[in-house]
């Protein structure tokens, strides 16, 4: 038997005709979308990186991900189905001295939610959170638009240019969370001691998980005298 036969033989010679190469497969999270974040978690209310994680053990299939949610974090996740959010309430928040105010909506599922007082006071203790703090601009990562988000990377990565390149991606990601932290309303931590360092997210995921309904932070706009 020539050398040629063997070669083309499965499972003799090349290892080409044994197993099928594991490095072919796709990166199941490089391919999940904002879009499709933003819409599980418009299902369930759960968390961003929470959300990411789950589409990504799905492989993007977004039922299978709910369940993942579910399995893991249990009541606290409900699948909203397509229920919109249209019912809900605008609230308004003047510091003390009148320079600085807010105006906030909030929306859910039904009038008889928006009527809730958990739900108003929610919407009372975020735009309280939005008057305090001045470089919040945004209420999720998904509104933040590339070309700001790329521009704060370039300038992170230019700063950890001396560093170690397998460590750079690293210290440009960290840079970023803390940067999100610092515009991204859902992701700043309450200043009111009575919530113990929860964030606006998790204030929300509680609403949501007790009212049963799509709790949603869909715009908002802070005043300040003179600027």
């Amino acid at each position: 038997m020539s050398t040629v036969e063997r070669a083309d033989r499965p499972g003799q010679g090349s290892p080409e005709g044994s197993q099928p190469s594991q490095q072919s497969r796709p990166d199941a999270g490089s391919s999940i979308s904002a879009k499709d974040v933003k819409a599980l978690r418009d299902r369930t209310g759960a968390g961003m990186m929470d959300c990411k994680r789950a589409l990504t053990d799905a492989a993007g299939d977004l039922e299978q991900a709910i369940e993942i949610l579910r399995l893991k974090q249990g009541k606290k996740i409900q699948d909203l189905g397509e229920r919109t959010a249209t019912e809900g309430t605008v609230q308004a928040y003047i510091h003390s001295g009148a320079r600085v105010g807010v105006l906030i909506e909030v929306d859910c599922n039904t009038d008889f939610v928006a009527a809730n007082d958990d739900f108003v006071a929610f919407a009372r203790d975020v735009a309280m959170q939005i008057a305090a703090t001045p470089t919040v601009r945004h209420v999720s990562r998904e509104d933040v638009p590339d070309a700001e988000r790329d521009a704060e990377a370039r300038i992170y990565e230019q700063e950890a240019s001396d560093k170690p390149e397998n460590v750079r991606e690293r210290i440009v990601t960290g840079k970023l969370d803390a940067w999100y932290r610092t515009i991204v309303l859902l992701e700043q931590e309450l200043h009111n001691p009575k919530f113990e360092g929860k964030t606006v997210q998790q204030l929300r995921d509680e609403l949501t998980a007790t009212t049963g309904e799509n709790v949603v932070i869909r715009r908002f706009v802070r005043f300040a005298v003179g600027q």
